[in-house]
């Protein structure tokens, strides 16, 4: 008898064993997607932006496609719809938006939040933005750390040539952009900009002999380079306050380097998902340092920035202006103005081709020989790398 209830605690055990394990938590239900060909698609929603929807299925990964290829969606977890005809929000209309597992049928979407009233069901059209009700909480808490949020592009070009003169040129920069918060539809916070550019080039006549007599190597270089940065803090939708610093070497103009610093005023004259143009005024401080100068040439100067920047987005391309002119109150002959026009294509998935344009103007090199041109002008093709920095 001892031996058999042994041998039936020993049978027990394993089930007692099994029944004290931690039931795991259901997995919720995958988002449905139909689309209009009946194919059907599991995955989960990720958003729905100006009419093109984002989906990530588990077989075909992430999927974008538009309103009029969805014939049903159906959501396990709340989303919020935004409104076309709401321009702007701020945070506390953000909070007042309802949520809840959303469902698309006949075009038209329907939310379920999971208390209070429902909305009205909207058509597709009409909105704008669909976003998880994760993504909205970040927005409405604006938490973000000094990594995040970043997005630009890098851009490069070479070219090289073998011959009775020996010449290669380079050229490159990125640029960087962080706004918060990242959507056009809620009043922006704060807005920063980094940008360098530049290009470098030489020219090698190699050393001859002419009728006996040595002619020694001669090289001919160019060096154009140009940074800055700039911090946008907005008091209204359109108003801005700024702060700004920008360097600039020209070797062709005979500058070693140009300082500013300075802050002053914004106003975001228009702006869309599609275009934006910014209007800019400073106050600012300035200091010319010229290769071939003196103490004499060098000056510190104090002016102002007047600047327009301009950026339309396209389908097929992108393109891009920076127009600025820049007084000098203490010394008037020291003023300089640059346009800078960049068009940008599509290539393949984060790569584009581009061309651009740099024309510069400084009116105040010192006397040299050979006679320092006052103006400078570039033209440049390359490849653009976009790419984005944290969430």
């Amino acid at each position: 008898m001892v031996v058999a209830g042994l041998a039936l605690l020993a049978a027990a055990l394993p089930c007692m064993a099994e029944g004290k394990k931690p039931q795991k938590a259901p997995e919720a239900a995958p988002d449905v997607l139909v689309l209009s060909n009946g194919d059907t698609l599991h995955g989960t929603l990720v958003s729905a932006m100006h009419g093109t929807v984002k989906f990530h299925s588990a077989v075909l990964g992430d999927v974008s496609l538009p309103w009029s290829k969805v014939k049903e969606l159906r959501t396990a977890d709340s989303f919020a719809v935004v409104d076309r005809k709401d321009k702007l929000l701020n945070a506390q209309k953000l909070a007042q938006i309802p949520a809840g597992p959303l469902e698309v049928t006949n075009q038209t979407l329907t939310l379920h939040p999971a208390s209070g009233t429902a909305p009205a069901p909207i058509p597709v059209k009409q909105a704008a933005y669909v976003l998880s009700q994760k993504t909205v909480t970040e927005m409405m808490q604006h938490k973000q750390g000094f990594l995040t949020g970043w997005s630009g592009t890098a851009t490069g070009g070479a070219s090289l040539v073998t011959a009775t003169q020996n010449q290669y040129t380079v050229s490159g920069g990125v640029s960087l952009a962080r706004v918060s918060p990242g959507v056009s539809w809620l009043e922006p916070r704060n807005r920063t900009t980094l940008d360098f550019n530049g290009s470098y080039g030489k020219i090698t006549q190699p050393g001859y002999f002419d009728n006996g007599t040595y002619v020694a190597e001669t090289v001919t270089k160019t060096a154009i380079y140009h940074a800055d940065a700039e911090r946008d803090e907005y008091v209204s939708p359109r108003f801005f306050a700024l702060a700004q610093t920008a360097f600039d070497h020209n070797f062709g103009q005979d500058l070693a380097l140009q300082q500013i610093y300075g802050g002053g005023m914004g106003w975001t004259a228009f702006k869309s998902h599609r275009q934006e143009m910014d209007l800019k005024a400073t106050a600012q401080y300035e200091k010319q340092e010229f290769i071939s100068g003196s103490s004499n040439t060098n000056q510190n100067l104090f002016g102002s920035t007047y600047a327009v920047n301009y950026a339309l987005n396209l389908k097929l391309l992108t393109y891009t202006q920076g127009l600025s002119y820049i007084p000098a109150y203490t010394q008037p002959s020291a003023y300089s103005a640059t346009e800078t026009n960049t068009v940008a294509f599509p290539a393949y998935k984060r790569l584009s081709f581009s061309v651009g344009t740099t024309d510069s103007y400084l009116n105040n090199p010192p006397e040299s020989v050979p006679p320092t041109k006052r103006n400078s002008f570039q033209f440049t093709m390359g490849l653009n790398y976009a790419f984005k920095l944290g969430n």
